[in-house]
């Protein structure tokens, strides 16, 4: 009921920026929120950050003052601003959508990795 396909990942240096995207189809009316997890071999899935339609977000607290979650609702976009970026950051990014009619939707991923 509901696409997401994430882009924007790569490779980066310690310090620097990068910004994903994750563009949504399908049931787009009927999101209530939509964040990012991310994945490392080895680790724990973590949960990154959220944001509401109400516009409210919240973000986890490994990356909270450095990463900014927003959207594009004219485009049913929305984009996960990551800065001062440190290897630890390297992960899968999933982007996901909750709905009432649709449940959790995730996409498939994209690679980010940040050398030292």
């Amino acid at each position: 009921q509901v696409q997401l396909v994430e882009s924007g990942g790569g490779l980066v240096q310690a310090g620097g920026s990068l910004r994903l995207s994750c563009a949504a189809s399908g049931s787009i009316f009927s999101i209530n929120a939509m964040g990012w997890y991310r994945q490392t071999p080895g680790k724990q899935r973590e949960w990154v950050a959220i944001i509401y339609s109400g516009g409210s977000t919240n973000y986890a607290d490994s990356v909270k003052g450095r990463f900014i979650i927003s959207r594009d609702n004219a485009k049913n976009w929305m984009y996960l601003q990551m800065n001062s970026l440190i290897p630890d950051d390297t992960a899968i990014y999933y982007c996901y959508a909750d709905s009432v009619q649709a449940g959790r939707s995730w996409g498939l991923g994209t690679q980010e990795t940040v050398s030292s």
